[in-house]
């Protein structure tokens, strides 16, 4: 299933895609797209429903239809920073020991296509197409070889950053990754079902049509199962948290000279099999 958030900003509605393409409300079913709905009872239950029979929404998504991010009342979104030699190598960082954890405020959480809001003062906000794993049964210190049974689905990540604020001033990173508009999620929630290999996904990322990062989650240094069980260790993983695995290289760090995002660029991004997002950028 690729399931959906429809609707205006703070007003989706959830809601699934049929085989055309187009949105169909799944409001009589479950009341949103996120905690107890993810559970794989709830998933399972979703599987039984005869899609064609549910009421059609009008609009294409993603045209004339706004999505909203794919998971409602996110709890933790948690990410894994340097998930990716090659990117590690253009950071000028080593590969670190042990997974990087940072989160990002849920208050950064938007739509797949909504405005990526440059912050007041910023010089060096960067791009990061990165792969969503989305918690379906949570647990606390799940052994990794029953990590995927943990998995309700995935979703394509931007993770925006500010570089200053997150490398160039003191503390961690967090106030650099999680500025409103920084957490650009969805289109949908595809179940982890469909899609067999989370490790052989290929990624991508276009600033004003420029290819800037072309990618694949099989780089990964941290896998998917291992970071399931490796973060179940320090906190308890619960229906609708997001991890946000780490990004490819082409990152605009990483260019020589760096390259980053100004007033009225666009930011198109994808991974294989998830869909992709649009974002023009503006001044907050």
């Amino acid at each position: 299933m690729k399931l959906v958030r429809y609707g205006l900003p703070g007003q989706e509605k959830p809601g699934v895609l049929d085989a055309q393409g187009r949105v169909r409300d799944l409001s009589a079913h479950i009341t949103d797209v996120g905690g107890a709905a993810l559970l794989p009872e709830s998933l399972a239950r979703l599987r039984g429903v005869v899609v064609e029979g549910l009421p059609l929404v009008d609009g294409i998504p993603q045209k004339d239809l706004r999505l909203g991010a794919c998971v409602g009342n996110v709890g933790k979104f948690i990410c894994i920073g340097l998930n990716y030699s090659d990117h590690a190598a253009e950071s000028g960082m080593q590969v670190p020991p042990e997974p990087v954890v940072f989160n990002k405020w849920t208050s950064a959480i938007v739509g797949p296509d909504d405005a990526v809001e440059i912050p007041r003062g910023s010089v060096k906000t960067d791009w990061e197409v990165e792969l969503g794993v989305v918690i379906g049964k949570g647990g606390r210190y799940i052994d990794e070889s029953a990590a995927m049974s943990h998995v309700a689905g995935y979703c394509v990540v931007n993770d925006v950053s500010e570089r200053e604020y997150q490398l160039d001033r003191s503390g961690t990173w967090d106030k650099g990754k999680g500025c409103d508009t920084f957490g650009p999620t969805g289109p949908w929630l595809v179940t982890a079902d469909e899609i067999p290999d989370p490790q052989a996904l290929s990624m991508w990322l276009d600033v004003d049509g420029k290819r800037y990062q072309n990618g694949s989650t099989s780089t990964m240094v941290y896998g998917v199962k291992f970071l399931i069980s490796y973060l179940s260790r320090f906190m308890s993983l619960q229906p609708g948290d997001v991890i946000s695995t780490g990004t490819p290289p082409g990152v605009g760090m990483g260019q020589k000279p760096p390259v980053y995002l100004r007033a009225g660029q666009t930011i198109h991004l994808g991974i294989e099999g998830l869909g992709s997002q649009t974002q023009i950028t503006k001044q907050a």
